[in-house]
């Protein structure tokens, strides 16, 4: 398996986690003392009609207002510019935390370390572009109907081959939808008498779409390869709960990067267990194709591994292609059962022709199918940009998660009021960031996702390390700069 640049094991110590479950009942307690007294005046924020039942549960009611009501100016922050390495984010203010955030006028022009953008072809300017604007002028703005209607064009055909190649598969699939991609092909993929085996932190879509098959799902820890090995052994064992029958079919899942990690699967290892116990593998590259390998063919690509030893490979467009949508490859009998059996592909409408064209185009780049080398080249920045990032913020100190060669570089904030002020104080010096907490992530592990792009500069990175150095001293989360520090002292000795 590849080695990993991590150092998330090394131990933070108690004191982390002891301010971190005293912030919550800190918040906690005084949000209660406020609906109290609220009360008490005859003040009540939600009250259901006479009879009904309340239409949500009173506590997450509460969790909105005075726990994530205090932080939320931290998230869906608006742009107005387009999502390439520097962004104009628009200002917002409020009078009290409990009120809506209002545009204030105005914007801040500043470094975009949030976005999806890997290779940097979210832009508008280009050939990229100029197929795009003149797919509009050919094919309209939308295709007003779905793919097993009249929604089925051209485009989605040479895009649906042009991905089946790059990936060495039958055929594929284009949804409109990354979500929808795997929630809607799941449930077409296996049923009752079935059992999937699911990573425990892979992505909701892939949640979703397990309760939504109506068969046996189990998980395993993450990215353990042999504990997974130990639930298909106890599986197969033991049958179908019972009746013990044997299973109809066995169904792996695993994400190539998962998102909230920057980890990659560990997937040598999960290709030899399916092989030896006659699974089915489906693995998810969102956040790998295009990022990995030197021919920006994701995980598989990284790993050398044959695309033919995995049986369905989905990827989206919304990353690395700076597009929108999905896709499901494999054997072209599976795709024509897909086209008749997958909700999203029956009920959603097809892909708008300048999705289709953004996506064909940026892969036929990757590919080296436009007679440049800009794809090789994106992809190679990609990688120097991340493993530099990542390098740098473990020198500095800090708590990073993830692989080598992960755009996906998640820095451990570990308290749930560090998550707003990591955020704040970057927006401050023009760094737009991400933070995350709770549900997204356990509830002591909140965190800053870092994604990188090509389209950074090196220039660009060193700048916001700077001040992401001067944010960690602020709040206190370079929990090892002392060390790095000594370490660098000896080395000089």
């Amino acid at each position: 398996m590849e080695e990993k640049e991590v150092d998330s094991s090394e131990d933070v110590g108690i004191i982390p986690v002891i301010f971190l479950y005293f912030a919550y009942a800190y918040v906690i307690l005084w949000g209660k003392i406020v609906e109290l007294i609220s009360k008490i005046k005859g003040e009540r924020y939600f009250t259901a009609p006479e009879g009904y039942a309340p239409l949500f549960v009173e506590f997450e009611y509460f969790y909105q207002r005075h726990l994530f009501g205090r932080i939320k100016d931290a998230w869906d922050r608006p742009i107005c510019s387009i999502a390439g390495a520097w962004i104009d984010v628009m200002n917002r203010s409020n009078n009290h935390y409990q009120e809506r955030l209002q545009l204030t006028g105005g914007s801040r022009k500043s470094l975009n370390l949030g976005s999806y953008n890997y290779l940097g072809f979210a832009q508008n300017h280009g050939p990229v572009t100029d197929k795009v604007l003149e797919s509009i002028k050919n094919y309209g703005v939308y295709s007003c109907s779905n793919s097993a209607e009249v929604g089925y064009t051209g485009l989605q055909k040479q895009l649906e081959d042009l991905t089946a190649k790059f990936l060495s598969k039958e055929a594929c699939m284009v949804f409109e939808m990354g979500f929808a991609t795997n929630s809607g092909t799941l449930p077409a993929l296996i049923g009752k008498g079935g059992l999937i085996i699911s990573d425990s932190l892979n992505h909701a879509s892939l949640a979703t779409g397990c309760k939504n098959t109506g068969c046996k799902v189990k998980v395993f820890r993450h990215n353990d390869h042999q504990h997974l090995e130990e639930v298909i052994r106890e599986s197969i064992i033991q049958g179908q709960p019972k009746s013990h029958r044997p299973w109809t079919m066995i169904l792996i899942i695993v994400e190539g990067i998962y998102s909230m990690e920057g980890e990659m699967c560990c997937l040598p290892e999960i290709v030899a267990i399916k092989n030896k116990y006659k699974c089915y593998l489906y693995v998810d590259e969102a956040h790998s194709i295009g990022a990995l390998g030197k021919t920006g063919r994701g995980v598989i690509d990284h790993f050398g591994i044959p695309s033919s030893e995995i049986d369905i490979l989905m990827g989206t467009y919304t990353k690395s292609f700076g597009g929108i949508g999905g896709y499901v490859c494999s054997s072209k009998a599976l795709i024509d059962h897909l086209r008749q059996s997958s909700f999203s592909c029956l009920y959603a409408n097809s892909m708008a022709p300048g999705c289709l064209v953004q996506a064909y185009e940026a892969l036929r780049c990757i590919m080296g199918e436009d007679g440049t080398t800009i794809g090789k080249q994106k992809i190679k920045q990609l990688h120097d940009n991340s493993n530099y990032f990542r390098t740098r913020l473990n020198e500095m100190g800090f708590v990073t998660l993830g692989s080598k060669d992960s755009p996906v570089i998640p820095l451990m904030l570990f308290n749930p009021g560090k998550m707003s002020s990591f955020s704040r104080l970057c927006l401050a010096r023009h760094i737009a960031v991400v933070v995350v907490g709770y549900p997204a992530t356990p509830l002591s592990s909140p965190r800053t996702r870092f994604c990188i792009s090509s389209s950074h500069t090196i220039d660009d990175l060193e700048w916001a390390l700077q001040h992401i150095q001067e944010v960690g001293d602020l709040i206190g989360v370079r929990y090892f700069k002392n060390k790095h520090q000594n370490q660098k002292h000896i080395k000089s000795n």
